[in-house]
């Protein structure tokens, strides 16, 4: 489908929507003697937004914050059970033989079923615009996997794709049994299928599987800026994730809140959810936007890591990204957080318990119950026991980093390479360019698809190369960050521990 027709495609979509219900103004105003044209204009628009690199939602005109910008009735949502209106589908999902597949297994099934009625499906024009395959970690090959290089990154995706063969397989029956089509019963199938709800599906309180959300799900992601996992901001942890909350999270901090006039839309404290009175899923600002800009929603708190595994993509700057460095067993006995708290922040710096926990560990063993309520509060202990914590750390970042197989530099020129294949058409110029980069770039060209035009001088990218160059490039972006996280906190423990030494022999030099 070419630009002009998806153009048109997108707009007869927005025309659906409208024509069902779907409005970005406020109930008294969506009331027209004429049958809308889109359900866009008021509130929103669709625009192209270069710096996201992709499509979103902009404003049509200033939004304050808290103001009621999208409502999907109850009744566009996809759901489990308004699928299972179909009467064949409903007959054979609720055998008691399929009784242990879990909803949201129950609902990736439905959607393919749904998907396999083509033109005749109630959601045709919404399916039509859902993307064609996803980036998330259960659709990781062997290579791309390879590609994030971190024993811990690799070993979550490992887990992402047994868990997805192994909710396929068991699903397997259900569909056999549904009889659907055969590209609908595929591994590939199931991803799409599972990646559409895991980066779509919105919480709703009557099915812990969620909704589909037509237009709702055209707005892109806002990270928490101000959130963090720390304990001693505890106050602001809110739940991570759309689908376990009654509400989407906004990632306002009391801080950002107290600067605001208190009012019902400042308190809202949600970016949506679905609204008993209005019948229907509810989506308000989270900030203030001026007309043009983009209007984000917050999904919740995630690294970049978690991103890729449940979405599909990264962000460059996440300020809730972090790094898990490995700590000595008896490191974790000196306090009682829990593991998942220690780590080195996205700007480089410990986290809070991470610092707590060794000052404690280098504190000789007869001190440590007298000084634990300090280190507890976040207070240093010494000079001295400050710069033994740093020097570990910084030594443990550079170990880290000289047991990976390349460096900053050497992924970045990576990342260049990878950008430039997409623009040869010549074959022999890029097997030439290939070639010459060695290494990792070699393996992906054995490993590759790479065709040669009818006329044998122009390159063809198949639809499967394409998606192997994008989570390839997703792997580099995604270790790029990890290593520059370390570089970030070999930095602050080396100035730090220059500010700490120069602080100690400052009175010896003016004797």
């Amino acid at each position: 489908m070419g630009g002009a027709e998806q153009e048109e495609s997108f707009e007869r979509f927005l025309k659906w929507a409208a024509n069902l219900g779907i409005s970005d103004c406020p109930t008294n105003l969506s009331h027209h003697s004429q049958k809308p044209t889109s359900c866009l204009g008021h509130s929103l628009t669709v625009s192209q937004f270069p710096d996201a690199g992709r499509r979103g939602l902009g404003a049509a005109r200033d939004i304050k914050k808290g103001e009621l910008v999208l409502r999907v009735p109850k009744s566009v949502l996809i759901t489990r059970a308004s699928l299972l209106k179909d009467e064949k589908l409903c007959s054979v999902v609720n055998y008691k033989t399929y009784s242990s597949l879990s909803p949201t297994q129950i609902l990736a099934v439905c959607l393919l079923y749904e998907m396999g009625k083509g033109r005749s499906s109630w959601w045709y024009p919404y399916f039509m615009h859902l993307p064609r395959s996803y980036d998330i970690l259960a659709s990781f090959s062997e290579f791309e996997m390879q590609a994030l290089q971190v024993d811990d990154a690799i070993w979550t995706t490992e887990k992402a794709v047994s868990k997805a063969k192994s909710e396929w397989k068991e699903a397997n029956l259900l569909m056999e049994a549904l009889k659907l089509k055969p590209q609908l019963l595929t591994f590939r199938a199931w991803v799409w299928a599972s990646a559409t709800i895991s980066s779509r599906a919105l919480h709703i309180p009557w099915d812990e599987a969620g909704c589909l959300c037509p237009v709702g799900d055209l707005f892109n992601y806002a990270a928490p800026g101000e959130e963090s996992n720390d304990l001693e901001n505890v106050e602001h942890l809110v739940n991570a994730s759309s689908l376990e909350d009654t509400s989407l999270s906004n990632g306002e901090t009391t801080d950002d809140l107290a600067g605001d006039q208190v009012d019902i839309r400042s308190e809202r404290l949600t970016d949506g959810g679905f609204d008993e009175n209005m019948a229907a899923y509810c989506f308000y600002a989270r900030k203030n936007y001026k007309k043009g800009n983009q209007v984000l929603l917050g999904y919740g708190t995630y690294t970049n890591l978690e991103l890729l595994e449940h979405y599909g993509f990264l962000l460059k700057e996440n300020p809730n990204d972090k790094v898990f460095i490995p700590l000595e067993p008896s490191m974790y006995s000196f306090v009682s957080w829990p593991k998942y708290s220690m780590y080195i922040h996205q700007d480089g710096k410990p986290s809070f318990t991470l610092l707590s926990a060794l000052r404690v560990w280098a504190t000789p063993p007869n001190h440590r119950r007298s000084i634990s309520h300090l280190a507890y509060s976040g207070s240093q202990l010494s000079a001295d026991n400050e710069i033994s914590v740093l020097k570990w750390m910084l030594k443990n970042c550079i170990v880290i980093l000289n047991n990976l197989p390349t460096i900053i530099e050497e992924d970045s020129l990576l990342l260049s390479t990878i950008d430039e294949i997409e623009n040869f058409h010549n074959p022999m110029e890029l097997r030439k360019l290939l070639c010459a980069s060695g290494g990792e770039v070699c393996a992906f060209l054995e490993g590759s698809d790479l065709q040669k035009g009818k006329n044998g001088s122009e390159l063809m990218f198949s639809g499967k190369t394409k998606r192997v160059i994008e989570r390839w490039r997703l792997a580099v972006q995604w270790r790029i960050r990890y290593k520059k996280i370390l570089n970030d906190c070999i930095s602050y423990c080396t100035e730090t521990i220059n500010s700490l030494s120069s602080q100690n022999i400052s009175p010896m030099r003016t004797k």
